[in-house]
């Protein structure tokens, strides 16, 4: 099968490819796992965490990408939900141990044993790839399958993010950053909360356009001030300037939810500008994102085909894994990247 291989860790240079495209065995499923042939494979900022060594695998050479729409080519043998034929989605989480009090709450996200699919094992980027059964998802009808891979990460984690913020309708929202998974996030907000209004941060006057476009009420670069103080904030970029920003945004008892794998440590002094009087006092609170858990995945898909929700997308193929992960880490973004196999 064909590969894009991750064998080395290290700052992505402008114009380096890093990914190594491979001709691989096609892997053979365990008992209670599933072989899937790729379809599609979103593209993730959380691969750049990976490449550039935030993230980094335990292991290399791995294969990335855990945004993956497929079909089940071949169940293992104590396999029971799905069977061939049938179209599933593979999301970041991989595997958990399934027995920690987190796992029996169903904050799978948060196990010790957590594994993350297309860092500690093989991925998307690829033409096949297995997964436990527990760990794959039905795709709903609605969605094509370009169009379905961005929701099984950006558009997850985004709605944990909003279930995290504790909206309810009729308060604010606002977003800081406008990439893949804060343009789901707000068409999900603006049918699960009517009367709310949503406010978008971003540094590009093309990603505030594109927020307008989608029912923002206001849209204004990251250092701007909104027109009224707001009850919630959902954070998605990589640096510590906008939490900052952010949390002199809310209104007392405000609640900002951060929703990044890392922080940039070359950033790290904008935390000197916190003044506990005008960011902190009065009760606001900060909340981290860890990971998504296997119900956050599939509630998403529910809420997504019942809006239903139209993710902005921009194919690529799979040899054109390097120029995606390029353009995202120039900032070229507009929705979501998406590697498309066919299928």
């Amino acid at each position: 099968m064909k590969a894009m291989l991750l064998k080395k860790i290290g700052p992505l240079q402008a114009g380096e490819a890093r990914l190594e495209p491979a001709e691989l065995p096609v892997p053979e499923p365990a008992d209670h796992e599933l072989l899937v042939r790729v379809a599609a494979c979103g593209v993730c900022h959380t691969e750049l965490d990976e490449i550039e060594g935030r993230t980094p695998p335990p292991v290399l050479p791995v294969i990335p990408g855990h945004q993956v729409v497929g079909r089940v080519e071949r169940a293992g043998r104590h396999t029971r939900l799905f069977t061939a034929g049938d179209r599933v989605g593979i999301g970041w989480i991989y595997s958990s141990c399934g027995r920690c009090a987190f796992c029996l709450a169903g904050n799978d996200n948060l196990c010790a044993q957590f594994a993350a699919t297309g860092r500690d094992v093989n991925g998307g980027y690829a033409q096949y790839m297995t997964v436990p059964e527990t760990s794959a998802h039905a795709i709903p009808d609605v969605f094509p399958d370009a169009e379905a891979a961005p929701l099984l990460c950006a558009g997850a984690i985004g709605y944990r993010s909003l279930r995290l913020t504790g909206l309810q309708d009729g308060q604010s929202l606002g977003l800081t950053g406008f990439g893949a998974s804060a343009h789901l996030v707000l068409q999900m907000a603006r049918h699960r909360f009517p009367s709310s209004s949503f406010f978008v941060f971003a540094r590009s006057e093309a990603e505030r356009e594109f927020a307008r476009q989608l029912g923002a009420v206001w849209a204004g670069d990251t250092d701007e001030a909104p027109p009224e103080k707001l009850d919630c904030i959902i954070d998605t970029t990589p640096a510590w300037k906008p939490v900052v920003q952010a949390l002199a945004n809310l209104k007392p008892a405000g609640r900002l939810v951060i929703n990044a794998i890392r922080k940039e440590e070359r950033d790290k002094n904008s935390l000197l500008e916190l003044d506990y009087a005008r960011h902190l006092w009065l009760e606001k609170e900060i909340k981290s994102v860890a990971n998504v858990s296997r119900a956050d995945i599939s509630e998403c898909l529910r809420l997504a085909a019942e809006i239903p929700l139209k993710p902005e997308i921009q194919e690529f193929t799979l040899d054109q894994a390097n120029q995606a992960l390029a353009e995202l880490k120039a900032s070229k973004i507009r929705g979501a990247k998406v590697l498309f196999l066919g299928g």
